[in-house]
């Protein structure tokens, strides 16, 4: 590409060229991200411009979703770099709040999200969602889209997002993307940067301890003893403390003893210093799956 992503530091100047594009017929489509982009975010990047005129990145990292034991200040940053892969991969806008735009003196609103966000990073993390939930209300306030699109990497996340939007009437479709991952299986994420060497070769175990449980579970197995025995798997593999392993619905995200209707095995875990996160989708002998699809 040879024209360069327009960038916005305001929310003024911002609105101004979304209004404008959205005057002139166009569909506007978000890809909410925390910079240190990959091939995973351009991905998004490119299916935005697939079905929509418009593709709109936000690079803003949030501090409200981070705890206080958490990677805030270390998360990695390179803005220069990211609008240099935007302009490449076609974006139109970058959106570059400040935290001050986010959060000015005397900001006190936050939104406290239902059953979707209980459980897995919802123990491990507790405020997360709730920051998560209000920095893609106001992410989507500011921009106004008609699609916002979210990785399924953060399968719970996408949910809490959908029941958010569902719940508070906001006139915005959520459409889930299937997570790209390297040829070994490693989920694409910005924090696999973090990961030493020999890390980074056993990294990929992740993904092929959750694709056989998803195997057997798809065959009739009962989840209990699989995920028992993935997470010794793990652990002997050099992972832990492996916070969560477990099976849910994918649409409720309620635990489930077998795979009746389509499920997601999901986990957490520490290789190193590293919190890794994936889910695979467990679709039963004649289903399809439906969990990436615009609700």
């Amino acid at each position: 590409m040879s024209d360069t992503v327009l960038r916005f530091d305001t929310l003024e100047a911002l609105r101004a060229r979304v209004d404008a594009w959205r005057m002139g017929g166009d569909r506007i489509v978000l890809v909410p991200t925390m910079g240190a982009l990959h091939r995973g975010h351009l991905a998004l990047v490119a299916h935005a411009k697939a079905i929509g005129r418009r593709a709109v990145v936000s690079i803003f990292v949030n501090p409200t979703q981070f705890g206080p034991n958490e990677d805030f200040s270390r998360y990695p940053r390179d803005t220069e770099a990211d609008l240099a892969l935007l302009t490449q991969a076609g974006a139109d806008a970058a959106w570059l709040p400040s935290v001050e735009t986010m959060y000015p003196t005397g900001f006190s609103t936050r939104i406290e999200p239902g059953p979707a966000a209980e459980g897995l990073c919802g123990t491990f993390r507790p405020g997360h969602f709730s920051g998560v939930a209000t920095v893609v209300t106001k992410l989507i306030n500011q921009v106004r889209p008609d699609i916002a699109l979210f990785g399924e990497k953060d399968f719970q996340q996408l949910q809490v997002i959908r029941s958010v939007v569902r719940d508070l009437d906001m006139a915005v479709a959520i459409e889930g993307v299937p997570t790209l991952r390297e040829a070994d299986g490693l989920a694409l994420s910005s924090r696999n940067r973090y990961l030493d060497p020999r890390e980074r070769e056993i990294a990929p175990r992740l993904h092929a301890v959750l694709a056989d449980i998803a195997e057997r579970l798809a065959r009739g197995g009962d989840a209990a003893p699989l995920v028992a025995q993935g997470i010794a798997t793990l652990e002997a593999a050099g992972f832990g403390p492996v916070q969560y392993l477990d099976v849910r619905d994918a649409q409720t995200l309620a635990p489930v003893a077998r795979a009746e209707r389509e499920a997601r095995v999901l986990v957490a875990a520490y290789l190193g210093n590293t919190r890794l996160i994936d889910n695979v989708a467990v679709v039963p002998a004649g289903r399809t799956a439906v969990s990436s699809s615009k609700q």
